[in-house]
């Protein structure tokens, strides 16, 4: 079967990003970061709902029991009723850096929201990696960041794998499942950026091969376990932000994209700039998301 890649949803989203394929809804979330929007969509796009949260958003995921969600907003940690279009502040953990905000994260399977900060300026490192647990306490697992993206794990979640994009690498770390706690950080892959692009949101597949969007490139890279580049997908878009496996069998790559360039050396993109697409063809299947406090 070859290779195909297409358009699912065009909102032409300033900052796409966080598609997030919900097996008990059959539907994929994802996100406008710039715009402050939550939307929700079946797979092949054709109902689309949106929420506005107010400011800039940089991950979200749903919440066990209900129509909630924990979502990382500039601000702070919120649970977000997506039914009263309401949010309730948890936790401001940088609300003495006003030049941070924060950024990309998941739920790992005990139910756990590992999630990242960034320095808005994009030039110290100033972010922190933090763990949220069900019971709402905060834990801070790295620091020294300047862009947090991509938090996922190895199908069993004895790795962890991050990357601070303007580092250079993806981070490969021990995770232990019991308690959610890090160590022995290395690096996994050394980024190749002679193409101008930067590792940025990721995902691992059933088979253990980690999936990296790379932003400013227009490519989707595939990493084996040993940190093999296995494949990589040219995309229509080379501003492309994050990656998701979802659809019935988990089996489409949903792909988010940045419709605006940040800053003005960055590449500009055609009509389909800030389009959501769907890659079939891959031979692979993803993994379920999970829900926070599950």
């Amino acid at each position: 079967m070859p290779i195909t890649i297409s358009p699912v949803v065009d909102v032409k989203t300033s900052l796409g990003e966080n598609p997030l394929w919900d097996i008990e809804q059959q539907r994929l979330y994802f996100i406008d970061s710039a715009d402050g929007r939550i939307f929700r969509t079946t797979a092949d796009g054709y109902r689309v709902e949106t929420w506005d949260v107010r400011e800039m958003i940089g991950s979200m995921a749903l919440r066990s029991g209900g129509e909630t969600a924990v979502v990382a907003l500039q601000s702070g940690i919120y649970s977000f009723d997506f039914k009263k279009d309401q949010l309730e502040l948890l936790h401001a953990p940088e609300a003495d850096t006003p030049t941070n905000r924060l950024n990309d994260g998941k739920a790992d399977s005990r139910g756990r929201f590992v999630f990242g900060s960034m320095d808005t300026r994009e030039a110290e490192g100033a972010g922190k990696l933090y763990r949220l647990d069900p019971d709402m306490s905060l834990t801070t697992l790295d620091e020294g960041i300047v862009c947090s993206n991509g938090p996922c794990w190895s199908p069993d979640e004895r790795t962890f794998y991050f990357t601070d994009s303007w580092s250079g690498e993806i981070r490969a770390y021990d995770y232990e499942p019991e308690t959610g706690s890090v160590s022995r950080r290395r690096t996994f892959v050394s980024v190749d950026e002679r193409d101008g692009g930067l590792a940025d949101g990721m995902t691992v597949d059933a088979e253990g091969f980690l999936w990296e969007a790379h932003v400013f490139a227009g490519k989707l890279n595939r990493y084996a376990p040993d940190g093999t580049l296995e494949r990589s997908i040219n995309m229509p878009v080379r501003k492309v932000t994050s990656v998701m496996f979802g659809g019935p069998n988990l089996d489409t790559l949903f792909v988010t994209s940045m419709g605006r360039s940040p800053k003005p050396q960055f590449p500009e993109d055609g009509p389909l700039r800030g389009a959501v697409f769907a890659v079939e063809g891959l031979g692979v299947r993803g993994l379920p998301a999970y829900r926070f406090g599950a």
